[in-house]
């Protein structure tokens, strides 16, 4: 069952760490197909080839991020993976050139003008889009620990939120965003995303904005919960673990046509919320017993449960691997502010850029009592991409 992977990454600048609207300088002379536009100049998207394996996505995001990130550099830019980046300020509100951006600019105000935020999204290949409207309810209860795992937005122009993923209660506000009902088939789905339409709330079917949609152009189901991650091994892990939920939902439906799903999600959102609110560091929801539980037991758990649908696709070592640190290592959310918070907000950015770049240390800038530094002098210090792991643990 193939996979692909969506990023959106801020563009900051190398000096001051501040977000800057300059997307089309960068993308000036990348290619089309990979790279392009958000709805905000801050902002750009890295759209990775299709996968069979967990090990060549790897190495395309790993690609791609060396790719964006020395086109940024040439620009004295470069570029976060992370749900918001703390230095983030409503100067850097530019929107992209077009009708359908400047419809949403002018319809949404506000909302759009704050659309600083990043995130990844995760493709998995279905059927047909009966089955991916079906898979749909049943995978709904696990995504928030996916969340979870992805968290990376402690901080919101320059204040810190309290929470793991303040992107995500930023993202919320969109009419169309958040847990999504249950359908019987697709033309259920479709009728009433075309009841949205007709009602004048959004303007196409691309701003479905749901935890996980069907995609309207592609014959595959659509991640869409998480934030951005840093480290490129957290969006495999994410990947990896969504797949194997859309395959164990699918053996699932295979042996019976009853849906697992109680048509209740009211608890979806409040599950949700609770994964912005804590990421890894605090309880999450289990979706099994809808109780309080450790972040590490819910994560273990649904470890437990997928192992069949990992093995299946050869991504058991590999995914267990992953969690493993992502749980030892705590949420980018957690290692941001934790760097904030022992030095500044510059140094969180820092550690962001690091590990976006696969650098496995953050570069100290001088001390304060340095002589200032050029540009030039300062990119120098930033350093460039580090060089990857040559494989995924438990590849």
């Amino acid at each position: 069952m193939r996979i692909g992977v969506e990023e959106e990454f801020h563009l900051v600048e190398i000096e001051t760490g501040q977000l800057v609207p300059r997307a089309d300088e960068v993308l000036a002379n990348l290619p089309t197909d990979t790279f392009t536009t958000e709805l905000q100049q801050a902002a750009v998207e890295s759209n990775s080839a299709v996968h069979t394996t967990l090990d060549t996505l790897y190495d395309d995001l790993v690609g791609s991020r060396r790719r964006l990130d020395r086109a940024a550099s040439a620009h004295g830019l470069a570029v976060v993976a992370a749900g918001t980046v703390p230095l983030a300020r409503p100067a850097a509100s530019f929107p992209t050139a077009g009708l359908r951006y400047e419809h949403m600019v002018d319809e949404y105000r506000l909302l759009a003008d704050e659309q600083l935020i990043c995130g990844a999204h995760v493709h998995v290949d279905v059927p047909d889009r009966d089955t991916a409207v079906r898979v749909m309810c049943e995978v709904s209860p696990s995504l928030h620990t996916l969340l979870a795992l992805s968290a990376s937005s402690p901080f919101w122009q320059g204040a810190d939120t309290g929470y793991a993923s303040w992107r995500t209660m930023l993202w919320q506000r969109w009419p169309t965003a958040g847990p999504i009902g249950c359908y019987a088939d697709a033309d259920a789905y479709d009728g009433a995303v075309r009841g949205l339409i007709d009602s004048g709330v959004i303007s196409d079917p691309g701003m479905i904005y749901y935890d996980v949609r069907p995609s309207d152009h592609l014959s595959t189901l659509e991640l869409r919960i998480c934030d951005a991650c840093p480290r490129a091994e957290t969006a495999v892990l994410v990947a990896g673990l969504f797949r194997a939920l859309v395959v164990d939902a699918l053996q699932r439906l295979e042996t019976s046509d009853e849906p697992s799903c109680d048509g209740r999600h009211e608890w979806l959102r409040a599950a949700t919320w609770r994964a912005a609110r804590s990421g890894l560091e605090g309880a999450l929801v289990d979706p099994e017993t809808r109780q309080e539980a450790a972040a590490a037991d819910v994560v273990r758990g649904m470890l437990r449960r997928l192992r069949p649908a990992l093995e299946a696709n050869g991504d058991w070592d590999t995914v267990r691997a992953l969690a493993e640190r992502a749980l030892r290592d705590g949420s980018a959310a957690h290692r941001i502010r934790r760097t904030a918070e022992h030095e500044d907000l510059l140094a969180g950015t820092d550690l962001a850029i690091a590990e976006t770049r696969g650098e496995r240390t953050r570069r100290r800038r001088p001390a304060p009592s340095a002589a200032p530094l050029t540009a030039a002098a300062r990119l120098s210090v930033s350093g460039t991409l580090g060089t990857p792991p040559a494989a995924l643990p438990g590849a």
